[in-house]
């Protein structure tokens, strides 16, 4: 499985940007999705996931009211959509791919099996 992030870019704060996430195979279906995001100097860590029909959804505190994680199996892709972006918002975000195990979704970057070369969010204070 390969994915493909797009649509980062240069934002002001307050902005909003949404992005992509498209996987090569045809299996798409069958893989839970998530968003993960890292800054410079600071680990990845978890922004968003979504189950296989798109029925389980996920955010963390820091993005809630404000990011969306949605799916469209029919297009092989997950999306982010993201506004009233913030300065800390800025970094590297990466999709992942999850296999079927025993939960929906999951949280931890060590939980899924691929992952997107991931695509620069920066915004502007």
């Amino acid at each position: 499985v390969q994915l493909q992030a797009s649509g980062g870019g240069l934002v002001q704060a307050g902005g909003s940007l949404r992005l992509s996430c498209t996987s090569s195979g045809r299996t798409f279906s069958i893989y839970a999705m998530g968003w993960f995001r890292q800054a410079p100097g600071k680990e990845r860590e978890f922004v968003a996931a979504i189950g296989r029909s798109g029925g389980s959804i996920y955010n963390t505190d820091s993005v809630k009211g404000r990011f969306t994680i949605s799916r469209e199996n029919a297009k092989n892709t997950v999306y982010l959509q993201m506004h009233n972006l913030k300065p800390e918002d800025t970094a590297v975000y990466y999709c992942a791919a999850m296999l079927p195990k025993s939960g929906a979704v999951a949280l931890t970057s060590a939980d899924y099996d691929y992952w997107g070369q991931g695509t620069l969010v920066t915004v502007s204070s």
